[in-house]
Parts: C-alpha cells; sequence; structure tokens
C-alpha cells in the first residue's frame, strides 16, 4: 500500500513523518476551500460588474 520510501521513513522517524504529512494534507484543504471561497467571490463580483454595466446609460 505505501511506497517503500515512505515506510522506511515511517519506520526510522516514527510520528514525525506522520505529523508532516497530515499537516501537508491539511494545508493542501485549506488552500481548496480558500480557492474555491475566492472563485465564488469572481463570480459575484463578475455578476455585480455586469448589471452595473447593463444600467449604466450609453454614451454615444
Amino acid at each position: 500500500m505505501f511506497p517503500d520510501s515512505l515506510v522506511g521513513a515511517l519506520s526510522e522517524h516514527g510520528p514525525w513523518v506522520l505529523m508532516v504529512f497530515f499537516l501537508l494534507y491539511r494545508d493542501v484543504q485549506k488552500d481548496t476551500a480558500t480557492r474555491k471561497v475566492l472563485d465564488q467571490n469572481t463570480k459575484i463580483l463578475v455578476e455585480l460588474t455586469t448589471m452595473i454595466r447593463e444600467r449604466l446609460p450609453r454614451g454615444h
């Protein structure tokens, strides 16, 4: 299941390796959640900009 290098590092360094991988995993989760919120905010800003442009008088 685990690659040999991971098993070797785990047996040699024990809980430290698990902690590093857990922290990396949590960092990826946090980054994914942040990106999702920023994407949603971008969509909202685009919709607001579109609504404002549609309501502004056109100067021809």
